[in-house]
């Protein structure tokens, strides 16, 4: 009998299924037949609940029959263990991981925002050289409002007086909201797919909040212009999703609900600001059913840094 099974059974023993979700462990251990190998910790049972929760998803996906949600799911059973694996395996993977998706991000970013060459390849340059300090020397992560000046360089060496304040701005902001903010995956590398996995659950969250409460006419409340589908009932219910999810998971804080809940949503329409300026739907076409990288990201370019300092 499997630990995780043992766990259950003596928690039903002394309080049952609440007993267990208030306080039960989530360090599960599991033998892989055949192999031998024995997978132990927090991981096993956050693995077991993200497989868990896409089969249950592709279920209804497989009934709905609907071509855009099959593509969605799709898209996810390749994220889980495209994210979780290398988070799982360590801090120096983690922080390939983070550079790899920084790399992409930069470039979906640089086509809508339209940066010069020398700006994108000072991002793409801290969108590996963040994730690597942050594994090997994590005090240089507090170079960061340094870097922002660094980025206005190239306008001032270039006298852009039409259109090098722009590039400046965007460039240092845009240094900070991507490079620096996913380099809080090896920051926050115990808890990295744990706070990834919350953010998406909250996201849906979000959606059901959007949908079921608009019956009300508060919920239907829009929180920006940028983006009408974002109403206040989204915002409720992605609060009330990150304290459900991050209580199943066995990590809940105060802090931890307002990063995920608060900034999932406010990463959206950060978002939603770039590409409104830049008049499109989507950043890009990278990931079918979702659009670009940075589509799937924007609620953890906030989440992250926010985790780090409330969580």
């Amino acid at each position: 009998m499997t630990a995780a099974v043992g766990a259950w059974i003596g928690n039903e023993a002394s309080g049952g299924a609440i007993g267990w979700l208030l306080g039960g462990s989530r360090s599960w251990t599991i033998t892989v037949p055949g192999a031998g190998w024995v997978l132990t910790g927090r991981a096993v049972f956050l693995a077991a609940t993200a497989v868990t929760i896409l089969l249950l998803a592709g279920i209804g996906v497989a009934l709905s029959r609907k071509a855009e949600l099959r593509r969605r799911w799709t898209t996810w059973a390749v994220i889980i263990p495209a994210v979780g694996i290398p988070i799982w395996v360590g801090r120096g993977t983690t922080a390939l991981l983070a550079a790899a998706l920084g790399l992409q991000a930069v470039r979906e970013l640089s086509r809508l925002t339209g940066l010069p060459r020398v700006e994108t390849t000072i991002l793409a340059v801290l969108a590996a050289a963040y994730p690597l300090a942050a594994w090997l020397r994590p005090g240089l992560m507090a170079l960061a409002p340094l870097m922002v000046l660094v980025c206005a360089v190239p306008a001032v060496l270039a006298g852009d007086i039409e259109h090098g304040l722009r590039r400046a701005t965007v460039a240092g902001f845009s240094s900070i909201w991507i490079p620096w903010s996913l380099a809080h995956l090896v920051v926050l590398w115990h808890d990295a797919f744990l706070i990834a996995f919350a953010a998406a659950a909250a996201d849906v969250a979000a959606w059901a909040g959007g949908t079921f409460l608009r019956p009300m006419a508060w919920a239907r409340r829009p929180l920006s212009p940028l983006s009408p589908n974002k109403t206040l009932g989204g915002l409720v219910g992605a609060v009330v999703g990150a304290a459900l999810i991050l209580t199943l998971l066995g990590h809940i804080t105060p802090g931890l609900v307002i990063a995920v809940g608060l900034g999932g949503v406010l990463g959206d329409l950060l978002e939603s600001l770039v590409k409104r300026t830049a008049g499109v739907k989507d950043a890009g076409a990278w990931l079918p059913g979702f659009g670009g990288l940075l589509d799937r990201v924007d609620s953890l370019l906030l989440v992250l840094p926010l985790a780090a300092v409330l969580g």
